[in-house]
């Protein structure tokens, strides 16, 4: 059957069955065996065999996937390449590849279940079925914000907000927000101290409103939820978790609490945060990117991980009770062997729950749940590497008892999340030394070979965003909630040509890091700058001196031996040369105008502002020129 005619097939059934699953049969019967079996793998799980099924269909995929690429490499290395050459480069290779071949499927598969599902939601998330938005919330919630150093009054336009639209649903009394600080310095703390004592005068008798100052930042975040589960978890039945950059509506904060209360094996349901708009140029390329991967990634992740899914930390959902008796974080040595506490705690505390018999899982659709992106380089780095140290000191954790398979696997992938970045800078080392060292570029690469193998990595690496696009462009209403299809097309342009730039920046960035971490080097968890400011152009030669050099001594060693080879070679080296000039471009702040200006890279709520933002008073929705007009949701 034409490949056409059979997509139509599957998506006419897929439809079908996911709407009707009792009468299907009588579609199913006119398309092939073969075709049935695809579709019993795109329609809602009803046992543990389908799952098992999709797991099963994952690995291989993933395990081919794999396969191929070494192969693929192999044959595109010359035979005049020596052995140990040839062999250190395929075991680079094979680090990088875990990462990039689970973002490839995920997003792969989350993009043909958007396609092709009339509901993707309940294909990969049945349970929600379960609930419905006018069900009455029994249960008494806790939404705590976490906070460290930062600003209040921005805390307190979003909290504000936040609190408003929680009392507009009607069950204001059946939840109570916590302000749990860890700020050590005493002039913001004063700061909170009257600001929040404000604003719990001004909510007496709507929501009830807790501050809680810890003199110490003992065991980080962890450590400020820890301390709230000791003091008040056994009031409540669950916990709605947030960080200052967090806002979430009440019908979103209630969507969460009405499904976790129609389920009650559900221990952790985490939902799809996507970034708030920005007038800041890098936030608004890094997040139009993130918007883009995001769903299609999730999704596809969603479809197979199910009940072995994701938690970020925030913008989600915790049955308290068994993670109190569940979910307690070990103290993980250092590079001394002394007790150090985890930096990344999130997904450690969805293993746990998993470990205890409780489901944990994403909804992969935007839901009115935002939270603020770095509005510099500098700061996403800062952030970047938190997560980076953190997520090394899984590897302590590995061996944990009782972990399920996938636990472990979700463990290894967020380790090796950092742990390729060195490779990847390794890799791109010695591939140019032995480069240089060949005596044609022939001698160390096959050009056709080597040109398809250069396509497929990048084509593997960026499909979420690339999914993503293709996703929006396919869909009219999409397009307009973007700004229309040439907009959009030019505003993903600019930000594929801004991650081909940033990827070799990150690499860096990690190795760095990881180099120094053997060292005793140490991130902590410091505040987040998140107003917009520019970069000087000393700070970011401080911070990006090692990448422009590396990046002019690997480009001029091409030049000199082989110039021919320099545009394949600029595709990666050149993140590393315009280093410096990224970092404070993007910051300008009249670069972000532009951008705003011309409407690029615009996230839909900038083209249609939702009523949710508008007590926010967001600077870049300002400048929208139908403030009144309000974006549907998805």
């Amino acid at each position: 059957m034409p490949f056409p005619q059979t997509l139509r097939n599957f998506g006419r059934v897929f439809n079908a069955m996911s709407a009707l699953p009792y009468t299907a049969q009588a579609f199913v019967n006119s398309i092939s065996e073969s075709e049935v079996l695809i579709l019993k793998l795109l329609t809602p799980v009803r046992s543990n065999y389908m799952l098992t099924v999709r797991r099963i269909l994952f690995g291989a995929l993933a395990i081919g996937s794999f396969a191929a690429m070494l192969a693929l490499m192999h044959a595109a290395l010359s035979p005049a390449v020596s052995l140990w050459g040839t062999c250190t480069l395929l075991a680079l290779f094979a680090v990088t590849l875990p990462w990039t071949v689970v973002g490839f499927l995920n997003s792969g598969i989350g993009f043909l279940v958007g396609l092709l599902a009339r509901d993707p939601l309940a294909i990969v998330l049945p349970i929600v079925g379960r609930a419905s938005m006018t069900d009455p919330i029994t249960s008494s919630t806790a939404v705590v914000l976490c906070i460290r150093n930062e600003t209040p009054t921005r805390l307190e336009r979003n909290l504000e907000a936040m609190m408003q639209s929680l009392a507009a649903t009607g069950f204001g009394q059946q939840l109570h927000v916590y302000v749990l600080s860890d700020t050590n310095d005493e002039l913001i703390a004063q700061q909170e101290r009257e600001c929040f004592a404000a604003m719990t005068t001004r909510w007496t008798n709507r929501i009830t409103l807790t501050y809680r100052r810890r003199t110490d930042n003992q065991g980080y975040k962890a450590g400020n939820i820890a301390d709230f589960c000791a003091r008040w978890g056994h009031l409540h039945d669950f916990v709605v978790t947030l960080d200052a950059d967090s806002f979430m509506t009440g019908r979103a904060i209630l969507r969460l609490v009405r499904i976790m209360q129609a389920n009650p094996t559900l221990g952790i349901l985490q939902g799809l945060v996507v970034g708030l708009p920005s007038t800041s140029g890098f936030t608004r390329l890094f997040q139009f990117g993130m918007r883009l991967g995001m769903r299609p990634y999730t999704m596809g992740s969603a479809w197979w991980q199910a009940d072995c899914g994701p938690y970020w930390g925030h913008n989600a959902a915790i049955r308290i009770k068994p993670f109190i008796e569940h979910c307690e974080l070990p103290q993980l040595p250092d590079h001394k062997g002394a007790p150090r506490h985890i930096l990344s705690h999130d997904q450690v505390e969805a293993v746990l729950m998993r470990r205890a018999g409780f489901e944990v899982r994403v909804i992969p659709q935007e839901d009115e749940s935002w939270e603020e992106n770095p509005p510099t380089l500098i700061e996403y780095i800062r952030r970047d590497l938190r997560w980076c140290e953190g997520n090394l000191q899984y590897v302590h954790l590995l061996s944990l008892p009782g972990l399920k398979f996938l636990s472990r696997y979700q463990l290894c992938i967020a380790i090796l999340m950092f742990l390729n970045s060195p490779a990847w800078i390794a890799l791109i080392l010695l591939s140019i030394v032995l480069l240089c060292l060949a005596p044609t570029p022939a001698a160390f690469m096959h050009g056709g070979l080597g040109l398809a193998l250069l396509s497929t990595t990048l084509l593997m690496w960026y499909l979420p965003k690339i999914a993503g696009a293709v996703d929006v462009m396919l869909h009219a209403n999409e397009r307009k909630r973007f700004g229309g299809g040439l907009r959009f097309a030019t505003s993903f342009t600019l930000e594929m040509v801004f991650s081909l730039l940033m990827t070799p920046i990150t690499w860096l960035n990690h190795t760095i890091f990881i180099a120094g971490l053997l060292f005793g080097k140490k991130s902590g968890w410091t505040g987040q700058a998140r107003d917009d400011h520019s970069v000087p152009v000393a700070v970011a030669l401080r911070q990006f001196w090692p990448h422009t050099l590396l990046g002019i001594c690997l480009t001029s060693a091409v030049w000199h031996t082989h110039p021919t080879s320099l545009p394949y070679a600029l595709i990666i080296l050149s993140g590393l040369l315009l280093a410096i000039p990224i970092a404070v471009l993007t910051s300008w702040p009249s670069f972000g105008r532009l951008l705003i200006r011309w409407q690029l890279l615009s996230l839909p709520e900038e083209i249609a502002t939702p009523a949710a933002l508008r007590p926010l008073d967001l600077e870049v929705l300002r400048h929208q020129a139908s403030p009144t007009t309000v974006a549907k949701h998805d």
